[in-house]
C-alpha cells in the first residue's frame, strides 16, 4: 500500500514525497481513513510505529479542505496534547514537514522557556496547537488561548501522561473543549486507568491495535548484564570503549545519578552530555542536537527522554538502572529499532533489581537473554529470579504510581 491509496490530497502527497515517504506504517494505514471520516479513535501502538503521521496527515487534510471551501474559522482548530517538551517540538516539526504546502499555521507551546514568543505567535493566529498540559493551562488562565473553536483533539502518549501525574491537568483541559468534537486517543499501553480515561472522552470510537500491548519490537536485540551496583560504571565504560557502539542513549533513574555518571564518562574522554528535568530547554535541545548530529557519542538521560526523542539509526539504548515501572522499559528501548531498523538494548541488573527484571520479563512475555562472561559478572548471576515481589516493590506496579526516584527526575 502507498500513501496515495489512503486518499490523501496532492499537497500532502507532495510533502511526503519530498520527505522520502512512500509506504504508510500499519498504524497509519488503519488510523488515517478513520480520522478522515471524522470518527473518534482509540489507538494502542508502541513507540516508533509512526503515530504522529497517523493523526497529523488527516488533521492537515481536513483543515486544508475546510480552507479551500471557505469554511475555516478563526482560532485554534486542532489541539494536540503531549507530555514532554521534546515530543511537542518533534510533533510540531512533523506538522511543518507534512504541511509544507498547506498554508496552515501551527505552534508548539511548552514550559521551561519564556512564554513571550509563544504568546506573540498565538496573537498572530494559529490553526494547529501542540502543547504540554502545564503551559497550556497557564496560557488559558491568562486568556491567551481559547479552545472554543477546537474541532479535533489529540491526546498523545496517554499512558505517559498518567505516569507523569498530568491526568488532573488533562481532565481540566478536556472540560474546556467543545462537547462536539473529534477525539483521537493514542497510548502505547492500556492499563485500567487509561481505559477509564478514554471511556470518558471518546464517543463510539474505532479501536485499533497494531502490536500486542507492551510488546517490544522484534528488530531490537536485547541483553541483560548481571552486575553489582558498584561495578556498573566500570562495565559501562568497558562496553563503550571495547564494543562497536555508534551511539548510546543511557538511562538513569535520577537527575543526580545522571549528572554523576556524565562527569565520570567525561573523565574517561568519552564524548557525552546529559539531559533531565533540571536542564533548561535550551540546554536540553542543544544536547539532543549534538547527539543527533553525532557530535557526542553518548547521551545520559532520565525518563524525561523515554519518549519524544526520535533519532535516526540510534544503535544502542542502555538501561544503566532498571525502571521501577515495567512499561517504562518498553518506552526506553523503543528509542532504537524504530520504523523497522535494527538496534540493541542493554540492561544492567544488580542484586536489588532482580525483581524489577522479573516484572519486565513478565510484561514483555519473554525472558531477556543474559550476557555471559563479561569482566564484571556478578557472582550469583544465575540465581533464580524470585517468584514473589518483596513488599516495597508491590506498590510500584504500572498505571501511573510514581516512586520517589521518579520525583527526582
Amino acid at each position: 500500500m502507498d500513501f496515495k491509496d489512503l486518499e490523501l490530497i496532492a499537497p500532502l502527497l507532495k510533502a511526503l514525497q519530498s520527505q522520502g515517504y512512500t509506504q504508510p506504517t500499519p498504524v497509519q494505514q488503519k488510523a488515517i481513513p478513520v480520522v478522515l471520516k471524522n470518527k473518534d479513535l482509540l489507538a494502542c501502538a508502541q513507540t516508533g510505529t509512526g503515530k504522529t503521521a497517523a493523526f497529523a496527515l488527516p488533521i492537515l487534510q481536513l483543515l486544508i479542505q475546510q480552507k479551500e471551501a471557505g469554511n475555516l474559522s478563526k482560532g485554534v482548530k486542532a489541539l494536540i496534547l503531549t507530555p514532554t517538551r521534546e515530543l511537542a517540538i518533534q510533533i510540531e516539526q512533523s506538522f511543518s514537514d507534512y504541511g509544507a504546502h498547506s498554508g496552515l499555521k501551527h505552534l508548539a507551546v511548552y514550559g521551561g522557556v519564556s512564554q513571550y514568543h509563544q504568546v506573540r505567535k498565538l496573537q498572530q493566529g494559529i490553526d494547529i496547537l501542540i502543547a504540554t498540559p502545564g503551559r497550556l493551562l497557564d496560557l488559558i488562565m491568562q486568556r491567551h488561548v481559547s479552545l472554543q473553536q477546537i474541532k479535533t483533539f489529540v491526546l498523545d502518549e496517554a499512558d505517559r501522561m498518567l505516569d507523569m501525574g498530568f491526568i488532573t491537568d488533562v481532565k481540566k483541559i478536556v472540560a474546556k473543549l467543545p462537547a462536539q468534537r473529534q477525539t483521537l486517543f493514542f497510548s502505547a499501553t492500556m492499563p485500567p486507568e487509561i481505559v477509564r480515561l478514554s471511556q470518558g472522552m471518546l464517543n463510539n470510537p474505532v479501536k485499533i491495535e497494531v502490536t500486542p500491548v507492551s510488546s517490544t519490537a522484534e528488530t531490537i536485540e536485547q541483553a541483560v548484564y548481571f552486575v553489582e551496583k558498584a561495578d556498573k560504571r566500570a562495565l559501562l565504560i568497558h562496553l563503550l570503549k571495547t564494543h562497536e557502539i555508534d551511539s548510546a542513549l543511557v538511562f538513569t533513574e535520577t537527575k543526580f545519578g545522571a549528572d554523576k555518571l556524565c562527569h565520570a564518562l567525561k573523565r574517561e574522554n568519552i564524548n557525552v552530555q546529559v539531559i533531565h528535568g533540571d536542564k533548561s530547554q535550551a540546554e536540553r535541545q542543544k544536547a539532543l542536537n549534538n547527539f543527533k548530529n553525532k557530535t557526542i557519542k553518548v547521551l545520559v538521560a532520565t525518563d524525561i527522554a523515554a519518549r519524544g526523542i526520535d533519532i535516526e539509526s540510534l544503535s544502542h539504548v542502555i538501561n544503566y538502572e532498571l525502571p521501577n515501572v515495567p512499561e517504562t522499559y518498553v518506552h526506553r528501548i523503543g528509542r532504537t529499532g524504530r520504523a523497522g531498523a535494527s538496534g540493541k538494548a542493554i540492561s544492567f541488573c544488580g542484586m536489588e533489581e532482580k525483581m524489577l527484571l522479573r516484572e519486565i520479563n513478565k510484561l514483555i512475555a519473554k525472558s531477556i537473554p543474559v550476557a555471559q562472561n563479561h569482566p564484571y559478572q556478578m557472582a550469583d548471576a544465575n540465581l533464580t529470579l524470585p517468584t514473589q515481589p518483596p513488599m516495597h516493590f508491590r506498590s510500584l506496579g504500572g498505571g501511573g504510581r510514581r516512586s520517589k526516584a521518579f520525583m527526582q527526575r
